[in-house]
């Protein structure tokens, strides 16, 4: 699978980004691109700086030092919802959606902006709908009354809501059974060939694989490797010592 973007000519560009919480130094010097276009997975066993990389990203957590830029221009330090914005959504590990309210009233919370018509919110609704029917049949419904799997969808379809550029996904595939996880997959290679560049961090590292374009291997917060997909993918020694695969 060639990589329809480039990262000469990336979307993002995150250039030596270094993170910390409190006096806990998670991030040591990371860099990474997304090309336009791309899907590009985010792998490395748990606690070394996956979900950190992109909530840095976000916005939701500030850099020490370090570049990021979307499309050329500096986002590094912007409040998560000037970084929403401008172009990117994001799908957190833990869904994060409104258990109380229906599921057209999650989605909607990714609409309430100003300069959307009505006719919009209904554009992109139904193009949600279209991804996941059965939101557009559980519409009405709790979001906490939904299964794990249609919870996932439901946070997927929010993150979609401002037509991102580019769509940060952490662990799409957690806690949902192998039927599901494949389910969810497709949909996130529908929603690329749509047009919308993907950063995946999947637990799931074959699967993460099998349909990124490009990816990086974080360990201790650096990137200790680098490649195209399939080539991680077939390489014995980075799947026993990287990515938990024996």
């Amino acid at each position: 699978m060639s990589a329809p973007g480039t990262s000469a000519d990336p979307l993002v560009a995150v250039e030596n980004l270094h993170t910390y919480y409190g006096k806990s130094h998670i991030l040591h010097g990371v860099s990474l691109t997304v090309g336009k276009g791309e899907v590009v997975g985010l792998l490395g066993r748990n606690g070394v700086g996956k979900s950190t990389t992109l909530k840095t990203i976000m916005g939701l957590v500030a850099p020490n030092q370090g570049t990021i830029t979307l499309e050329a221009k500096s986002i590094a330090g912007l409040p998560a919802h000037k970084v929403a914005k401008l172009g990117i959504g994001y799908v957190p590990e833990d869904r994060r959606i409104f258990r109380l309210l229906t599921v057209m009233e999650n989605l909607r919370t990714g609409l309430d902006r100003p300069g959307v018509t009505e006719a919009r919110k209904h554009e992109l609704l139904e193009k949600v709908f279209a991804y996941f029917p059965v939101l557009g049949e559980r519409r009405s419904q709790a979001g906490g009354t939904l299964s794990g799997g249609e919870q996932q969808m439901l946070a997927t379809g929010r993150g979609l809501m401002s037509k991102p550029a580019l769509l940060l996904l952490d662990e799409p595939s957690m806690g949902l059974s192998p039927i599901l996880v494949e389910e969810i997959f497709s949909i996130i290679k529908e929603i690329n060939a749509q047009g919308t560049s993907i950063l995946l961090v999947e637990q799931n590292a074959l699967m993460a694989l099998s349909i990124a374009h490009r990816a990086y291997v974080l360990e201790t917060g650096r990137v200790v490797l680098q490649g195209e997909a399939h080539a991680l993918r077939d390489d014995p020694q980075v799947k026993a010592a990287y990515l938990g695969i024996g």
